[in-house]
């Protein structure tokens, strides 16, 4: 059994859409996608720094544009299952049918630009702990004031809040975390930080028709297999302020028997979490269009 997944915020880099551009029609569905939302994907894709990138009204629909891009090159393929971290359960949303490619691009261009107004009100990040007991991390970023917003499994939590409280983080760290890595993130995202950003995404919703999803899709709210449209669009809404359960989604899949782990461009994260958390799956990173033959052999064994 195979599993879909795209990755969240921070995934990005400078010019990771570059090959996937030369593959056939890309350009032209990048360039459709670009004209719907009012933003130039395949300048940020290619041409953009790091600092432009990085800004969440670019990065999530970019972040999406390309999963949707790298899925879209493995051809007619039906998984067992998808799943999406954070801004990635709107590409694992397309992949289900759920919502058309169109209207995930719509949805996660206004969900990018809610969040970054929400973000400007206070200065905050984000910083991933890596190694340490989860409850005794839990505890701990509970004493600062912060949230640990991303319980992703295998040894890894993300906290998030103010720039000072995370600067108290890195001067007190958790018993037994060995490290504690800011990221490439411009708010707190799955915060109170972001309840501005919910009620203008509930808005935004009300203008969707979603439909049910014609594969298992796996909600990051609390890795339960959703089963109607309209309970993934109120999910989507809920989870900028809630925190991502990865650690549950990957549970998840291991009831449901998942053999094969496949995550879309840029692609990497969460096949790392998943080699230390799903022993015995195989995993594969859609990184760049020269993996996707090894991919397509994936999908001829699992799905």
């Amino acid at each position: 059994m195979l599993v879909l997944v795209a990755p969240g915020q921070g995934a990005q880099t400078p010019g990771f859409l570059t090959p996937w551009l030369e593959l056939p029609g890309a350009a032209d569905r990048l360039g459709a996608w670009s004209d719907a939302i009012g933003l130039d994907l395949a300048h940020y894709g290619t041409q953009a720094d790091a600092d432009a990138i990085r800004d969440t009204a670019v990065a999530q629909p970019l972040l999406v544009a390309a999963g949707l891009l790298s899925a879209a090159a493995l051809g007619d393929i039906v998984p067992g299952a998808v799943a999406g971290h954070s801004v990635g359960e709107i590409t694992a949303a397309a992949y289900a049918g759920v919502l058309d490619d169109t209207a995930a691009l719509t949805l996660v261009r206004k969900r990018g630009l809610a969040m970054a107004e929400a973000a400007a009100i206070t200065e905050t990040g984000m910083s991933a702990l890596l190694g340490g007991d989860p409850d005794v991390s839990v505890a701990h970023l509970e004493k600062l004031g912060l949230t640990p917003a991303n319980m992703n499994g295998a040894g890894q939590i993300v906290a998030a809040g103010t720039m000072e409280q995370l600067a108290a983080l890195n001067e007190d760290k958790p018993e037994g975390v060995r490290k504690v890595v800011p990221l490439k993130v411009a708010g707190a995202f799955h915060t109170h930080h972001m309840g501005p950003a919910v009620e203008k995404l509930a808005e935004a919703a009300k203008e969707l028709v979603p439909a049910d999803p014609t594969v298992a899709y796996v909600s990051n709210k609390d890795g339960r297999t959703v089963t109607t449209g309209t309970e993934v669009l109120e999910r989507l809404v809920g989870q900028v302020a809630n925190p991502v359960r990865w650690d549950l989604c990957m549970e998840t899949f291991k009831e449901l028997g998942v053999t094969a782990l496949i995550e879309a461009c840029p692609g990497g994260t969460l096949t790392g979490l998943a080699k230390r958390a799903l022993p015995g799956v195989k995993t594969l990173a859609l990184k760049t269009p020269d993996d996707l033959d090894a991919a397509r052999e994936l999908v001829a064994e699992h799905a």
